[in-house]
Formats: C-alpha cells, structure tokens, sequence
C-alpha cells in the first residue's frame, strides 16, 4: 500500500507541474489567439449556432441515413457532460473556493473558439468509411494536412488509451460508487460485480450497433439527463433565492477579491477553474472533433459553429447549476468534495429522496458519457489499421474494462488518466495552432455565401490549394434551399 500511495503521490506530482506550467498556458494562449484571428467567432455568431443545430439533415440518394449536426452533437455532449460535471465542479470550489466558478465561465468562452477550430478541421478532413458513416478528427488532420501520419497515430493511440479504457472504468466506478451510497443496505460483494456486467451488457447493445446507433442513443439520453438535473438545481436555487445575490457575490469576489488575493486564494481559484473547465468541455483536447466529423453537413464550419455551443452546453449550463446547487444550499465544505458534496447539497434543500435521484441522474450522466468515450476510441482505432478482427476486440476489451472499473478504486488510475488527457492535449494544440490559418478561411467563406443569403455549402474545388481533402467533391452535393441571412 506504500509503494502504492507513493506511486500515486509521484504522478500527482509531476501532473500538476505538467498542467500548470506548460498546458494551461498553452491552451489559454492558444484560446486567445484563435478568439482574436476569428473576431470572436464563438461570441458573435451565437445565434447562427442554434439555427445550425437544428438543420435537418437530407436522405442520402442510397437510402442510408447520416448523423446529423445534432446527433454530433448529443455524441460530442455525451462524453463532455459526464461525473466531472457533479463531482468536478463541486471538487474546484472545494479546492478553489466560489471563485473558482468565474474562472470556469471565462475558459469556457475563451475555449469555445478553439472547440470551433479543430471541429471545422476535422469535418474537412473527414473520410468516408467503408459502411458509408464518416470518420475523422485530430488523427485524420494531422496525416492529411500536416503530412505527419505518426502523429496522427500517436495522438489515436493516446485518445484510444485515455477514453476507452481509462475513462470508462472512471464512470463505472462512479456509478458503483453512488448506487452504493444511495443504497447502503446491499451487501457490496455481490452488488458491485452485478452492477458491473449490467453496465457492460447495455454499453455492448449501445455500441454494437455502430455510430448511428450511439447517435440515437445518446440523442434521447442527453436531453433527458440535462432536463433532470437542471431541474433539480432549478428547485434548488428557487427554494434558496434570496441567498442568490450572495452566490453571485462569492463567486465574483472569489475570482478578484482583496481578501483572497492576500491568502493566495486567487492563484488556486483560477487554476482550479481553468483546469475543471478544461476537463469539462473537453475545448481544444482533441476529443469532440471525433465526434463533430461524422455529421453530415453542408459546410465544415457548421459542425465548428455546433461543436462551440457544446462548449457553453456543458459548462455556462450544466457546470453553473452544480455550482449554484452547491453555493446556494451553502453545504459545510470541510471535508467534503466530488459528487458527496453535491449529493448532500441537494438532500438538505429538497430531502432525501433527492439523492438517491441524484444517483439516477449520475448513472445517466456517465453511462452517456461511456457511450461517447468508446466511440472516440473506436473511431482513431479505425484510422490506425483496417484488419477485421481490432474492432471486435477493443469493444470486448472496453466492456471487461467497465465490468474491472466498477469494483474497486482507480485513484492511480484517475490521475494516470490526468496524464494521458494533457499529453493529448498537448499534441492536438501544436497541430491545430498552424492549421487555424484553414478555419480561417472556411469561416469567410461560409460568411461570404451567408451574405449573399445563401445557405452555405463547400466543395473542395473552392480551396483547390488545400491538400489530402477527401469528402467534399462537387459532384456529390445537392444545394440545399436558400435561407435567410444570420
């Protein structure tokens, strides 16, 4: 148990130098620098964020049917909206303080525009898979616009390991965490390993039947579980409103107050904030491109624009209302974090039976997010080799893993897993930091056809200088009817 202990006090150690000195730098750094060359895309074209998911996606001439904008969307939400929302959250102000909040909105926004610019690369570089759904992200841009395969099979490897593995048997514990909370009379021998292969057996009905079955999946699953949680925070912030005015006072005085700037608590509040709003929204990781470049969709910065709202979905919405459950409730924090803190805040204000809906709106909350950590995995293990017999096997591999995850702790786990998201993380940014100069020029272009009162639609004869474009030959597009300008 020593050697353990030190193991995991070594990886924390070297994962907060990691993290504060060399990645959340360069991911605010890069956030601004996108934010500035786009002329804040993320803030300005808000509305046409919301007319564009909603688009209905068109029948194929062949019959089969595509992945819409908003199933991308629910797939990209499915993984960004998991146990880090409840559990995360409630940990950054225990650690950060209220300030810590603030500082989650500003990486939001700031974040938005670099969501925005690897998911319009990575609808670019698309590809078509053998069974006619599309395939990209991080991996395929980084092969076919950088020329640099290893790369991309670096980066496939490490999304793979991260999501597929290390993440799922982080939900899985999550769930058999809270179930067995909620329920403390279950004799824990038998009810974590049953729990288990109940979670693997839905996650291998869910991901069996390929992308456009996740897609409807998570379709149903992500409204759902967002309307139960909202509203249960919604009950709680209105049983407590006249401590609203003082939330919001805690939270901006946390972020620039006097008093905290002299305790040192401003330094933890923004690293706090910064680190779980990237964990979060997952905005310039690498990981909702996979998701945001199978959608079928006119234009590559549509998915840009869907993949940025997700940003705001996650975290302006769903991150808030924790904060506001957990502030406004005002819980004792000493000694308390993660999803315990959360659960209790609830309890207090509306009873019991809050939390055990809690455990509920958990299981549906990381369940979802283990449908879109598999097919982040599924899809880079499809850009890394064709041979028949991977695919299979990674999904046997990713439903033992659940069944492993549920049935002890994955301290060391967790924080290995910190790790692998930040080298992600790392090798995404220095290929879309260069690349940016391509969203760029899609953004004008889809500015330039929406001007004119167009709805806009690339092909790839409109850039002729960009190599390794596969998807948008001209002879396959049908121009949709025009619509009204933004």
């Amino acid at each position: 148990m020593d050697s353990l202990a030190s193991l995991d006090a070594l990886i924390v150690a070297v994962n907060d130098r990691f993290w504060t000195y060399l990645l959340i730098p360069l991911v605010v750094g890069a956030g601004l620098y996108f934010t500035v060359r786009s002329r804040g895309v993320q803030l300005r074209l808000l509305p046409e964020m919301f007319r564009v998911v909603k688009e209905k996606t068109p029948p194929r001439a062949d019959g089969r049917k595509q992945v819409s904008s908003f199933g991308a969307f629910t797939i990209s939400a499915a993984a960004r909206v998991g146990t880090g929302n409840i559990a995360g959250v409630a940990t950054a102000i225990t650690l950060g303080g209220a300030g810590a909040v603030f500082w989650m909105w500003v990486m939001a926004v700031i974040g938005a525009a670099s969501a925005f610019v690897e998911s319009a690369l990575a609808q670019l570089y698309k590809v078509r898979g053998a069974t006619g759904a599309y395939r990209g992200g991080p991996a395929y841009y980084m092969q076919r616009a950088l020329g640099k395969r290893w790369l991309g099979v670096l980066f496939a490897v490490t999304i793979t390991v991260t999501f597929g593995f290390v993440f799922n048997a982080v939900q899985a514990n999550t769930i058999a965490s809270v179930a067995t909370g909620s329920l403390p009379e279950t004799d824990g021998a038998w009810f974590a390993p049953a729990l288990g292969l109940l979670l693997a057996a839905l996650l291998g009905l869910a991901v069996f039947g390929g992308v456009k079955r996740i897609a409807a999946v998570t379709t149903v699953l992500v409204p759902v579980m967002a309307i139960v949680y909202l509203l249960l925070g919604a009950a709680v912030v209105l049983l407590n409103a006249s401590e609203f005015p003082r939330v919001i006072a805690d939270i901006v005085g946390g972020a620039f107050g006097l008093r905290e700037l002299a305790a040192g608590g401003i330094g933890a509040a923004i690293q706090q904030g910064i680190r779980r709003g990237m964990f979060s929204n997952e905005a310039g990781l690498g990981s909702a491109p996979n998701a945001g470049a199978a959608a079928e969709v006119s234009h590559p910065v549509k998915q840009g624009l869907v993949q940025s709202l997700g940003v705001f979905f996650d975290t302006l919405l769903v991150c808030t209302m924790t904060a506001f459950i957990v502030l406004v409730s005002n819980p004792e924090l000493a000694g308390r974090q993660g999803a315990d803190l959360t659960q209790t805040a609830l309890s207090d204000t509306l009873g019991s039976w809050a939390g055990h809906l809690l455990t509920v709106v958990v299981f549906m909350l990381a369940f979802s997010s283990m449908i879109g950590n598999y097919y982040y995995g599924e899809s880079n293990i499809q850009f890394i080799t064709r041979k028949r017999w991977v695919l299979p096997s990674y999904r046997a591999l990713v439903l033992v893993t659940v069944v492993l995850g549920s049935l002890g702790s994955v301290s060391v786990v967790w924080n290995l897993a910190d790790v692998f998201m930040g080298f992600m993380a790392l090798v995404n940014l220095l290929a879309i930091i260069p690349l940016s100069t391509i969203a760029f020029r899609l953004l004008e272009d889809y500015l330039g056809q929406r001007r004119a009162g167009l709805d806009p639609v690339f092909t790839r004869d409109r850039m002729p200088d960009l190599r390794g474009v596969q998807c948008w030959d001209p002879v396959r597009v049908t121009v949709p009817a025009a619509a009204g300008r933004p």
